[in-house]
């Protein structure tokens, strides 16, 4: 059983930075691979960002790619993604998720079995 809280989100203008942070509960954080989704008013869950467990292996979509960064700390049993260049259209609940196992589908929601309660985050323009 995993427990996953984030933290981090808020309101930031357009071309702003915002840090998000889930901590996880028990001892085996680090074998889970984790991932970050978000949603946005009236859409579906969208894939945002995942790692692998080892941190060996990151994955972006592409809207996010060379402003996200992924990254985590299995000591503090925590994982953060680092969000540069805000955008108005980033605005969306963030929520982290785990997985055991995600083999090729890091970007579909299913393939995770825990998630978090999300965190707001607002771009404005």
């Amino acid at each position: 059983q995993v427990q996953l809280v984030e933290s981090g989100g808020g309101l930031v203008q357009a071309g702003g930075s915002l840090r998000l942070s889930c901590a996880a509960s028990g001892r085996t954080f680090s074998t889970y691979n984790m991932g970050w989704f978000r949603q946005a008013p009236g859409k579906e869950r969208e894939f945002v960002a995942a790692i692998r467990w080892s941190g060996g292996s990151t994955y972006y979509t592409g809207s996010v790619k060379g402003r996200f960064t992924i990254s985590r700390d299995n000591a503090k049993n925590t994982v953060y993604l680092q969000m540069n260049s805000l955008k108005p259209e980033d605005t969306a609940v963030y929520y982290c998720a785990a997985t055991a196992d995600f083999s090729a589908y890091w970007y579909v929601t299913s393939t995770y079995d825990y998630w978090g309660q999300g965190t707001q985050v607002t771009v404005s323009s």
